[in-house]
């Protein structure tokens, strides 16, 4: 899937097998590339507002348990009992107001003695003035986005004041993730190719070139990243939450969590119901659908904030899809003339590398802008150069920042750890090339521009050097506290649909609903939706079930 994340720099980005598919951010306000599991697709990629909101009215709150109350939790198993027992060593990490520690977790849960996982965590104090609330445990999403760059960048400087006074606001890596032993599956020459692998292959040929690029990527994760692969997926990051919970002395787990982070949640929430504090799961996941449900529904998301950026786009002198008057469809069928365009002929992009930009890579840029509201004059301006001035620079940043590519041609780890960890979590959507060529429609009509491109990256899975450990599930999380999921209705990451779902699932969820555009909600300018979540993290009165704001 797309990744799916929540950072604002073009990606959010982070979406889940999607390449939950980062969930690309767009311009920041968040800085951190964080991009929401949003659940990304690999390979050629296609694999976190500004209007003063009111509010619907919300019934009688419900309060949640002191944090500081003591928890009912069953003891933890002796095997576990020295990584629960870590006194952490705090240090001055490079960047003010921020400390960082190192802490270990065991590799693999079930046998404790086959070794260690080293995961980076950093922390900036609570602030103060007022009472301490513990520790607020922030995810960006992805997977794969760096939870500690996101801190530093973002969540500990640019949440609410208030928040960040009473708080610790704490971030770790995921295991397989940046500072947290990353995965690494390619050289960055060779992710340079592969992220301009034809994704929407028009004979036997490319086909036979984007399964081959696809066997490779996989191969390569299963060569430099053997040790790990088994042993990154999602129940193994929620477990080393809760040794992170322990570690920083805290009886319950307050956590925001974006994107993919809401799986993670949610999935903390289910083996460590009694230990949940006060949680904000922002552009819910859905954990009972599959693979291919996942890459379908993330689709038809892409094709609806699409719609809603083709509405606005005509509005602008600068649009270069058309003016006012043009259809959403209009709009469509230009875009796809010119992805066409580029895949016979790509442009120049002025890129030291000798990059050009084809069809993959404006894609991808296209739909990195589509986290994000405020990246569509960016979008713009990138379209209206390629369009008419055969200058690709503008998408090729884009999807650069989606990559997080950096301007030496240096990648993050992110795409990396996205797949490994997608296709270690779930079965994979499509078993070959024949089972996903039957169901090339289905992604065509849930999106006419992007369907061909992101089924195609949908593939990556079948041919991942290890099964799959788990399978789509329900989760409940009986008996935990109030957990506040959000959803945004022009989601184009995690569909609006997806944190009904999840809101549903578990037993103590309250649904707040964004009628908005966008990957996730808080802190993006809805003082509705942040006031709803501040006064439930810091006085622990979740909103009534079903709240809206615009």
């Amino acid at each position: 899937m797309s990744r799916t994340e929540s950072d604002d720099s073009v990606a959010e980005r982070y979406p889940r097998r999607m390449h939950i598919r980062r969930t690309p951010r767009p311009t920041r306000r968040h800085s951190c590339r964080s991009r929401t599991r949003t659940v990304r697709t690999l390979p050629a990629a296609v694999t976190a507002l500004l209007l003063v909101p009111a509010c619907s009215p919300g019934g009688e709150p419900h309060r949640t348990a002191p944090v500081a109350e003591t928890v009912r939790s069953s003891s933890v198993p002796a095997a576990l009992a020295s990584y629960y027992a870590q006194k952490p060593a705090w240090r001055d990490c490079g960047v003010p107001g921020f400390e960082c520690t190192t802490i270990k977790a065991p590799l693999d849960y079930e046998r404790p003695e086959a070794g260690d996982v080293r995961l980076a965590v950093a922390r900036k104090r609570a602030t103060g003035p007022g009472r301490r609330l513990g520790s607020l445990l922030v995810n960006p999403g992805g997977p794969g986005g760096s939870a500690v760059t996101f801190l530093q960048q973002y969540a500990g400087t640019g949440y609410p004041a208030p928040v960040r006074a009473q708080y610790d606001m704490v971030a770790m890596d995921p295991r397989g993730v940046a500072r947290s032993e990353p995965v690494v599956c390619l050289d960055d020459r060779a992710m340079d190719a592969y992220t301009q692998t034809d994704v929407t292959p028009d004979d036997h040929k490319e086909t036979d070139a984007l399964v081959d690029a696809q066997r490779k990527f996989a191969e390569g994760c299963g060569a430099r990243s053997a040790r790990l692969l088994r042993h990154v997926s999602t129940a193994d990051a929620a477990r080393d939450m809760d040794v992170l919970r322990a570690v920083l002395g805290d009886a319950r787990l307050n956590y925001v969590g974006a994107s993919y982070g809401t799986l993670l949640g949610a999935t903390y929430a289910d083996l460590f119901p009694d230990r949940v504090g006060r949680f904000v799961l922002d552009g819910g996941m859905d954990p009972s659908l599959s693979s291919r449900r996942l890459n379908l529904d993330q689709t038809a998301g892409f094709e609806t904030a699409f719609q809603a950026f083709a509405k606005d786009c005509v509005q602008h002198a600068d649009c270069p899809l058309g003016d006012r008057g043009t259809t959403p469809r209009q709009v469509g069928d230009r875009l796809a003339a010119f992805f066409r365009e580029l895949d016979a002929r790509p442009i120049p992009t002025g890129d030291t590398s000798g990059r050009r930009l084809g069809e993959a890579l404006a894609t991808t840029g296209v739909i990195a802008a589509m986290y994000n509201k405020s990246a569509w004059p960016r979008l713009r301006t990138a379209l209206t150069s390629a369009m008419e001035k055969n200058d690709g620079s503008g998408l090729l940043a884009l999807a650069d920042s989606y990559y997080e590519r950096d301007a030496g041609g240096r990648y993050s780890n992110l795409m990396y750890a996205n797949a490994a960890v997608n296709c270690l979590d779930l079965p994979p959507a499509f078993s070959g090339r024949e089972e996903l060529e039957k169901s090339l429609p289905d992604f065509e009509k849930a999106s006419p521009v992007f369907g061909r491109p992101l089924a195609w990256s949908s593939l990556n899975c079948a041919y991942w050097p290890v099964k799959a450990v788990s399978a789509p599930r329900r989760i409940k999380a009986e008996g935990a506290a109030p957990i506040v999921v959000v959803g945004t209705t022009r989601d184009p990451a995690t569909p609006y649909r997806w944190a009904q779902s999840l809101a549903g699932q578990l037993s103590s969820a309250r649904l707040l609903t964004y009628d908005g555009d966008g990957h996730t909600a808080y802190n993006r300018g809805s003082s509705c939706i942040d006031s709803t979540i501040n006064t439930y993290l810091l006085q622990g009165t979740p909103p009534p079930d079903g709240k809206r704001c615009t």
